[in-house]
């Protein structure tokens, strides 16, 4: 599966949880430590709303601290929605995966950093899940597509504090248990 499908595979899990948010799910904790359901949805359209920037070429410096606040006011789902639009669109902008892109790590390529972002949308898509208590199963292919970009540099994300110790698996679990244990997440 490549970026551009695996990408809108992991929009489509993620979106279809953010609407099954009710009013009593914001303030329910989530499997990422110490985040509410809205503080999830918050560093989602967040990261969403940093993406036009970036494939456009901006520095971090450059976009600054437009996004370092709540994004998503008296209407989470709305702002999920519009942010998630404008960044998809972004993706798929002709040559978008050809251009450099700042990040606050330095330099990348946009397709590393698309994998980034799949791979977070991916895996907040299964915490959202747990939190509301709804459909956990991710795309099968989608999970398999993230854990063969994931595996190789999980130990280095790891380190950088993106995801706590793994969780052992059962040998021979599917791709989505594989992809949770990875990151610190129990199945």
């Amino acid at each position: 599966m490549d970026l551009i499908e695996a990408h809108g595979l992991a929009i489509t899990e993620f979106d279809r949880r953010v609407r099954r948010v009710r009013p009593e799910h914001w303030a329910l904790g989530t499997p990422c430590e110490k985040w509410s359901v809205r503080d999830l949805v918050g560093h989602l359209v967040q990261e969403q709303l940093w993406a036009p920037e970036l494939l456009a070429g901006c520095t971090v410096d450059q976009v600054g601290d437009r996004f370092d606040h709540d994004n998503l006011g008296s209407d989470p789902l709305h702002s999920w929605v519009l942010a998630a639009a404008a960044a998809r669109e972004a993706w798929i902008t002709p040559k978008a995966l050809q251009r450099p892109v700042h990040l606050s790590s330095g330099k990348s390529t946009a397709v590393e950093y698309g994998w980034q972002m799949t791979t977070d949308l991916a895996v907040h898509s299964w915490d959202l899940a747990r939190a509301i208590g709804v459909d956990e199963r991710i795309n099968p292919g989608l999970a398999q597509a993230v854990l063969e970009h994931l595996e190789p540099q999980v130990e280095e994300w790891r380190a950088a504090g993106v995801f706590g110790p793994a969780v052992a698996v059962p040998e021979g679990a599917d791709p989505m248990t594989r992809l949770l244990g990875a990151t610190g997440r129990t199945p």
